[in-house]
């Protein structure tokens, strides 16, 4: 049973900070929001390693917006719909594409520098959509870009407090209501966050996998302390493997941007052969879940390990150009993307699904928010459509400020007293390590790219002997992180058992077609609910 609270704590004697606003995590959804809500407000900003390492730094791709003149927000609603696979929200969609291109304007006026081309937006084109409309930066470094220039603005804003190095350990409640959160210092030492309201900017849950395009610092810890704390999670059977991550000794999964076949790139099977006639009339450009399992597919066929992506018959000047970020990245491990075919394999990329909002990014949980990879707003459905991540934090990042500025002033009171289930000691670091590494391994093996009632069972039976760790007396960061990887392994394990059919990122061998009859509905975990079904309109 997972515990309402990893530790114990007397709040009422350990010491307390106050803000407006408190924003859990960086990245684009955390840096936008806080600076958003410093015009008005003070802002506490509480980053776990540092204002610039987050999935958003990664983020090569760029930014999906409505700019161009051939483009319309029917068109971007019409694509990212078909990739969502039916259980995209319409409302939350129309939301994503008419607000978009405001939320870019923002981004520009707070200094980020979109590429132009003859004093126009350069626009590009990825998988499943129809028109070129993603903004990119420095070629392929769009979202180091974007971090860099909230950052500066976040570090120079007077209303702004940063504290690098501090771990949110749990969401604080009172009479169903979010209070703050309890936080521990680099030192060890935890005092109480008490806010008007909480945003969860916290990132998605990459490290579920041993192969990821995530950072280290992706451990799933906002939704699983939102879970704890009896909010919505909605979808966690949806990860989104990104097909193309570098797969070579001794190199970690690097992203190969979806741009670069955007671009032209052709994948081929370790025989040389171009493979994805075979599994869509789209190609190399077909929905990321597609491109994933027809290179899985391909991999076994060849009892290989990978397939290559080759750009090699466009200008070595043009790649250059276009891909600085990846081609200089593939050249420090011998790899040169003009003339070599790059060996690349499906690694985990990217949660669509998370904690459930509404069209303000309110949890269930009153004075709750949750913004960027962290949160489910009915954008990507089953299948996040390509740099859409971007679009959707800062719109709904505008959004949630607005419903900040409508709540009533929170009133004082004790909150929640923070006890966990701790019965015995804590473990050593070495075996947090090593039971990290194997949680990881089991997601792989068990509830990877393709699924199946045996192999999901199994991992779940797996993962069930680790809940021992609930019970743990648990003091540090790589602790609680594990506590909440085991938390969400455990919820995306259920929901991919439950949903017997195939759709989007969740594909099962033994029920390989969409069933809309029995399953155009959200499989959604509540900690005092238990797990429900939540049907969807049509769309």
């Amino acid at each position: 049973m997972i515990p309402r609270y990893l530790t114990d704590a007397e709040l009422t004697r350990v010491p307390r900070h106050v803000c407006d606003v408190m924003v859990i995590g960086a990245g684009i959804a955390g840096l936008f929001t806080a600076i958003k809500a410093a015009e008005t407000r003070k802002v506490l900003m509480i980053t776990k390693k540092s204002l610039t390492e987050s999935n958003t730094r990664y983020a090569q791709g760029g930014i999906a917006a409505v700019i161009s003149e051939e483009d319309s927000p029917a068109y971007h609603r019409q694509d990212t719909l078909l990739a969502g696979a039916g259980l995209c929200s319409p409302e939350a969609v129309d939301v994503l594409v008419h607000e978009g291109p405001e939320g870019v304007q923002d981004l520009i006026r707070m200094g980020t520098q979109f590429d132009r081309e003859n004093g126009e937006f350069a626009l590009t084109r990825e998988g499943a959509h129809s028109q070129r409309r993603i903004l990119h930066a420095q070629g392929d470094a769009t979202g180091a870009e974007i971090v860099r220039a909230l950052s500066e603005k976040v570090l120079q804003h007077p209303n702004i407090e940063v504290w690098d190095d501090h771990f949110v350990i749990d969401l604080v409640t009172q009479a169903g209501e979010c209070t703050g959160a309890l936080v521990q210092k680099p030192d060890g030492r935890r005092l109480f966050c008490r806010a008007e309201a909480t945003i969860l900017c916290s990132g998605g849950a990459g490290q579920l996998y041993r192969y990821t395009t995530n950072p280290e610092i992706a451990t799933a810890d906002g939704i699983a302390m939102a879970y704890r704390a009896g909010a919505d999670i909605r979808d966690m059977e949806f990860m989104q493997f990104h097909p193309t991550a570098l797969c070579y000794a001794n190199a970690p999964r690097f992203l190969i941007s979806e741009a670069v076949r955007g671009e032209g790139a052709v994948l081929r099977n370790i025989n040389g052969e171009r493979f994805m006639e075979r599994y869509d009339p789209q190609l190399e450009l077909a929905p990321r879940d597609i491109v994933a399992r027809a290179i899985v597919s391909e991999m076994e066929k060849t009892h290989s390990t990978f397939v290559y992506i080759d750009i090699t018959h466009e200008s070595p000047e043009m790649v250059k150009r276009r891909f600085p970020t990846i081609y200089e990245y593939c050249l420090t491990y011998g790899l040169d993307l003009t003339t070599d075919w790059i060996p690349v394999a499906p690694a985990a990329h990217y949660m669509m699904g998370g904690v459930k909002t509404d069209l303000h990014g309110e949890t269930s949980i009153r004075r709750l928010f949750a913004c960027g990879e962290v949160s489910s707003t009915g954008v990507h459905g089953a299948n996040r459509l390509a740099s859409n991540s971007l679009s959707e934090a800062i719109v709904f990042g505008r959004r949630i400020i607005e419903r900040i500025a409508a709540l009533p002033t929170l009133e004082e009171g004790e909150p929640d007293r923070v006890s966990s289930a701790a019965q015995t000691s804590t473990t050593p670091a070495t075996q947090i390590q090593e039971k990290r590494l194997k949680l990881q391994k089991i997601m792989v093996r068990y509830a990877g790219v393709k699924r199946s009632e045996t192999a999901l069972r199994k991992g779940q039976e797996e993962l069930l002997k680790e809940e021992g760790l609930f019970s743990c007396s648990l003091t540090e960061k790589e602790e609680f992180e594990l506590a909440n990887l085991l938390t969400c392994g455990l919820m995306t394990m259920e929901a991919a058992i439950r949903r017997k059919e195939s759709r989007g990122g969740h594909y099962r061998e033994d029920f390989p077609e969409r069933d809309d009859l029995l399953w155009k509905k959200h499989i959604v975990f509540n900690r005092n609910k238990g797990t429900t079904e939540e049907s969807i309109d049509d769309v």
